[in-house]
């Protein structure tokens, strides 16, 4: 069984699109390169993910924009994060940090 989002709770649409704010004047911490989705790339999204827990990736491989999002799930799912936005290239990934989480979701009704 593979790690990820299904393991985790939904998060509602309020949660959503407070996460999406928080993002919005982001930049992105990790960009994927020449190699495509690498080990160094899935360590740097980890070790984001846990310094930030709202990290924007920069993601270029994929043709379209369904493949791209499908892609995006993968990484988020791989991660064990949750895939909260993409626009054009980019992903907002959002997982929350064990020990002190910086943020704090609104409630879920």
């Amino acid at each position: 069984m593979t790690k990820g989002v299904t393991t985790m709770q939904k998060l509602t649409s309020k949660q959503l699109r407070f996460l999406r704010a928080l993002g919005h004047g982001l930049n992105p911490a990790a960009q994927m390169g020449k190699s495509g989705y690498s080990d160094a790339f899935r360590k740097e999204i980890d070790r984001n993910l846990h310094d930030h827990e709202l990290i924007k990736v920069r993601l270029g491989s994929a043709e379209d924009q369904a493949e791209f999002k499908d892609y995006a799930a993968t990484i988020a799912d791989e991660a064990s994060a949750h895939l909260v936005q993409t626009i054009g290239r980019i992903a907002l990934l959002y997982r929350r940090r064990k020990e002190k989480p910086e943020i704090v979701l609104p409630r879920a009704i």
